[in-house]
């Protein structure tokens, strides 16, 4: 490890106090965001206890505890309702108003055939 580069960091001395390891050596028990949901679990409030880092520190990703995961509560009809009105709102095209079938790019700000006729 080069001089400056503290990657491996067990104490977070280094990084404010928040244990640091590098991409693919955490120690077991502490998985991310990511590797909590494919077990069908979230962090449930509590806060990260360690971090990983990549690409030369430019990259993070926050660690938390197994044990104290809780399991992802299950949607309800009401949060389907919800998720399907925000959808929608994505796929609305501001311009002509109707439902492209798809999100609607920010890049364009339209659906196709609109951000076309614009051109």
């Amino acid at each position: 490890m080069c001089a400056g580069r503290h990657r491996h960091d067990p104490t977070g001395r280094h990084h404010g106090g928040t244990p640091t390891y590098p991409y693919r050596l955490a120690p077991a028990g502490l998985l991310t965001r990511r590797q909590l949901r494919a077990r069908g679990l979230r962090p449930g409030g509590a806060d990260p206890v360690a971090q990983i880092e990549w690409r030369r520190g430019r990259r993070v990703a926050y660690l938390y505890r197994a044990d104290l995961a809780r399991p992802v509560r299950p949607m309800t009809e009401a949060r389907w309702a919800a998720h399907e009105r925000m959808m929608l709102a994505r796929r609305t095209c501001p311009a002509c108003h109707q439902d492209a079938g798809y999100v609607i790019p920010r890049s364009l700000g339209t659906c196709w055939p609109c951000a076309e006729n614009d051109r």
